[in-house]
């Protein structure tokens, strides 16, 4: 065991099968968890990482997997201080600092969200997403900060994942970005899947492979090297924002994944300690799902960007 994880490695036995088929075969994993294995990086091929789980592999090839160990069955309640916007019978909204990881995963055991609204919810949380994952609708990164709900009751669960499902959700952040965006307001499209080449990232592909990604932006302030953009999401992909600004050649400052602060700012962050990506989700409103009431909430700046903005105006 090494880092929390054990190495399977082999060769393959018999050529010509799907990749999956194969390594459940040598490793004695099971299909899907190879497969979830494969999207997580953590296959490699003759010494190169390997993803697509229909690749029809050779006699012999040499194999290894990285197989992180088990989590825990549940996540523990944890006394971690929350900002509750709204809470009900059936759902709560919370404003997320910056720094804090939604849910429970190898290498974030604990002191995320989750092991927090357990604390405070005293375990009443939705179970539909799933022991790790109670009450989790939808989910923002960890140095983004702003606005999320959490179901308490299945009931809730259900019917707000079918408003994310059908695009319904009002979702709007803040985002600084680097340079001046022209047009100064616009949509981006492109569908959004995770990188062939680093399997960490997301990136722009072609119509068919990924999945479907609408961003409306407009400008609100144009600042030094740099504007203060609205960004409305019409779809809800894994790191959409940063990738569609990226793909314009507007990276969010700070953004150590996508983003390329200007020359000019970088010696101002490093200043002020500012070091995530400059997002925040603003604005979400959605139809309760219980009691039918439509409900809309707005978190203002945290510190770090509102000290970011003052210094970059």
């Amino acid at each position: 065991m090494q880092g929390g994880e054990h190495i399977l490695s082999g060769v393959i036995a018999t050529g010509g099968e799907r990749l999956d088929k194969a390594l459940s075969t040598a490793s004695g994993l099971s299909r899907e968890r190879v497969k979830a294995l494969l999207g997580e990086g953590r296959v490699e091929l003759a010494g190169k990482v390997a993803s697509q789980a229909s690749l029809k592999v050779a006699e012999g090839t040499a194999f290894a997997i990285r197989v992180p160990e088990a989590a825990p069955a549940e996540a523990q309640a944890q006394d971690i201080p929350l900002s509750i916007v709204y809470e009900d019978d059936h759902l709560i909204v919370v404003d997320k600092p910056a720094g804090l990881v939604v849910h429970p995963a190898a290498g974030n055991l604990d002191g995320t969200l989750v092991n927090a609204l357990l604390h405070h919810c005293r375990g009443q949380l939705s179970g539909i997403g799933g022991v790790a994952r109670p009450g989790i609708v939808h989910r923002i990164d960890k140095d983004t900060s702003g606005l999320l709900v959490v179901a308490k009751t299945d009931k809730a669960h259900e019917g707000l994942a079918r408003q994310f499902a059908d695009h319904s959700i009002e979702r709007a952040y803040l985002a600084i970005v680097g340079g001046h965006p022209m047009p100064p307001a616009g949509t981006v499209r492109g569908a959004i899947a995770r990188s062939s080449t680093n399997r960490k990232k997301m990136a722009l592909v072609e119509d068919g492979r990924g999945k479907h990604a609408v961003t409306h932006y407009r400008t609100l302030e144009r600042l030094t090297h740099s504007a203060l953009v609205e960004c409305r999401l019409e779809t809800g992909r894994t790191h959409q924002v940063r990738v569609h600004m990226a793909s314009i050649g507007h990276g969010l400052l700070g953004d150590p994944t996508y983003g390329r602060t200007p020359g000019p700012l970088r010696g101002l962050l490093n200043r002020i300690g500012f070091h995530r990506q400059a997002l925040h989700a603003a604005v979400l409103g959605f139809i309760h799902p219980v009691t039918g009431e439509s409900l809309r909430f707005s978190a203002t700046l945290p510190a770090d960007l509102e000290t970011l903005l003052v210094d970059l105006r």
